[in-house]
């Protein structure tokens, strides 16, 4: 397959309400978004890193920088002998900026499953023709507020509640949920807001049966994951801390986890996600998809991707409606029974709209084959 051209688009998606964690509140979420041309098909790939280097050290700054400096023009250099399956190979020479990779490798690989009349689900594996919905709950100003939000998303239909915690915001509003709501599936996210040193407080968690406690300590000590993990019952899911398959298997020999969170873009993409689940899945670790508050592009993909079998548990894999009004997808995604459909048209399976696109969008670069 040859590229013959790349395009870096940034957009801006206002959110439907404040979103807040550990690492600040969002009002809106800008996108750069990567579209790959080639005489047969296009293909679309989404970067998820945030505006800050918050999350990790990627910000969309340098994602576009890293792009448009390093990462385009190898890939344009192959020619006509490019497959996705080559791109984790072509740019491994560039340390890091794995969500910058795995932006372009998407675009790539939609390009090339499109011009095959392939899905993007059934080229990875896919066995699920639906997966269940959870949806993350930001952090709120007070416990009623949350409440209210949790109860309404539940009435939606999503069979998984995530709750954003950090010092100060942990014990109350987890009792209050529980209380309010009895038996629902129910788990929190830490983003790194604690140390082992509060594993006596984060103990306090384990009554109320929850189905993990998310990245409670920082992404570098696994370490202290797996002794925390001994001194308390909630069962310890790592997200930041994976960042390749050879990490996920790291990680459960020695115990710092029973459960994984999978993100491709924290991991440089969706074939190095493929190969975490299935060290995840050799070793009896069960799976789920996490969210990035993608558009319906980088949803797709995450659908797609939680449908392979070893995704036991509800993903963030919220219908279109949970974070935009007007997503950029001619059809967004919808919650059927606590479920979201997985594509299956070629490639990703959804096009996005150019009108609303073009609304939305706040510069587009064109680099070109010379």
């Amino acid at each position: 397959m040859k590229v013959t051209a790349i395009e870096l688009r940034r957009i801006r998606m206002p959110l439907v309400s404040p979103f807040r964690t550990s690492f600040g509140t969002q009002t809106s979420r800008g996108v750069l978004l990567v579209r790959v041309v080639t005489p047969e098909a296009e293909g679309w790939g989404e970067c998820v890193a945030m505006e800050e280097p918050l999350y990790s050290y990627e910000d969309l700054e340098t994602a576009a920088h890293v792009l448009r400096s390093q990462l385009v023009p190898r890939v344009l250099a192959v020619g006509e002998r490019l497959t996705a399956a080559r791109v984790g190979h072509v740019l491994e020479k560039v340390k890091g900026h794995p969500m910058a990779k795995a932006a372009l490798e998407l675009a790539v690989l939609d390009a090339e499953l499109r011009a095959a009349g392939r899905s993007f689900g059934d080229s990875i594996g896919a066995v699920k023709d639906t997966v269940p919905a959870g949806v993350s709950v930001g952090i709120m100003d007070s416990i009623p507020e949350l409440l209210d939000a949790v109860d309404g998303y539940l009435e939606q239909g999503y069979v998984r509640i995530k709750l954003k915690i950090e010092p100060g915001w942990d014990v109350e509003p987890v009792r209050a949920v529980r209380e309010r709501f009895g038996d629902i599936g129910l788990q929190v996210d830490a983003n790194t807001a604690y140390t082992l040193g509060d594993a006596r407080h984060l103990a306090k968690l384990d009554p109320f049966e929850l189905l993990l406690i998310e990245q409670p300590l920082p992404e570098d000590d696994v370490r202290g994951h797996a002794e925390l993990a001994t001194q308390i019952r909630t069962p310890v899911c790592l997200d930041e801390s994976i960042t390749s398959a050879r990490s996920a298997a790291d990680a459960i020999s020695i115990g710092a986890c029973s459960i994984i969170n999978i993100k491709a873009g924290r991991v440089g993409g969706y074939l190095e996600a493929v190969r975490v689940h299935d060290v995840a899945q050799a070793n009896g670790i069960p799976v789920w998809c996490g969210g990035m508050l993608e558009t319906g592009l980088g949803r797709a993909a995450n659908v797609a991707l939680a449908a392979l079998p070893g995704f036991v548990l509800p993903g963030d894999t919220s219908a279109s409606d949970r974070y935009y009004r007007q997503d950029v997808t001619t059809a967004p995604f919808v919650l059927e029974d606590g479920h979201v459909r997985v594509p299956t048209g070629p490639g990703l399976g959804v096009e996005p709209d150019p009108e609303v696109l073009g609304s939305l969008t706040e510069s587009v670069e064109s680099l070109a084959v010379r």
